[in-house]
């Protein structure tokens, strides 16, 4: 059997990643290396500065006290006696479209992935309530999962997959959109006179392109987005690459 491993940004607990792990098990032998607790909006960020505790709860499942990117690598570089087939992040209670991609720790365990040239997917749940229902998405991972065992991903390339709450049976292949939403910020102060700021977000609604992620969802589809951890922007190398001598010139005055 091939050999999934699993992670989140929402702590080894979270129910999404428990419905990940029942929908696997029967096509893997399935590893957990996730953090203890949530690390939402934590990005690809490692842990620098204090150290990082990993305790094994249960047979091939570690709980490490640090970001998912930090949990990624032990678990590739320690705790894995070989690399995984696949890594699977999520299921994310909540969209990760857009921009959110930059912010979400979901991704980013899987993009941590993707740089040591294992395929890698981030799954997410559009829809975000006190009564989640993960069913359809773990349902959908039933599916893909051995699409991406069985053919592979580019090196360097990983998916973000959202499925809507209601999903109707269609699925997209889909860009990036453009900014989604508008920063929300509201102002406060504590009672010792400090001011503070909460920050949310609040969704756009109109203008969302017809081949994007959030056109995808609107839509009751899902999203399959392909990833690539080179940002190289290789139109700009050939139209911007004659600054270079202007700029050693100007050195040497």
């Amino acid at each position: 059997m091939p050999n999934i491993l699993i992670t989140n940004d929402d702590g080894i607990h979270a129910p999404g990643l428990r419905a990940l792990v029942e929908a696997l098990t029967s096509q893997a032998t399935i590893t957990v290396v996730a953090p203890l607790t949530e690390k939402s909006a934590s990005a690809q960020s490692l842990t620098l500065r204090s150290p990082i505790y990993c305790d094994q709860l249960a047979e091939r499942e570690w709980a490490v006290e640090g970001t998912p990117a930090d949990a990624m690598i032990l678990a590739l570089h320690t705790l894995l006696p070989e690399k995984p087939d696949l890594v699977v992040s999520g299921i994310n209670p909540g969209a990760n479209l857009g921009e959110n991609i930059y912010y979400s720790g979901t991704v980013g365990a899987a993009m941590e992935t993707a740089i040591n040239r294992v395929p890698a997917i981030a799954l997410s749940l559009a829809y975000k309530s006190r009564k989640m229902d993960f069913f359809p998405a773990a349902r959908f991972i039933q599916q893909l999962a051995p699409l991406v065992l069985q053919q592979g991903l580019p090196a360097g390339v990983m998916l973000n997959v959202n499925v809507p709450q209601d999903w109707g049976g269609e699925v997209r292949f889909t860009r990036q959109s453009s900014k989604i939403t508008r920063n929300v910020l509201k102002p406060g102060t504590d009672p010792r006179g400090r001011r503070y700021f909460w920050l949310s977000e609040q969704r756009f609604t109109e203008g969302i392109e017809p081949d994007t992620d959030h056109a995808a969802i609107r839509d009751g589809a899902i999203s399959i987005t392909p990833l690539e951890i080179d940002h190289t922007h290789t139109a700009s190398l050939e139209h911007l690459s004659h600054w270079a001598k202007s700029l050693q010139e100007s050195s040497r005055r």
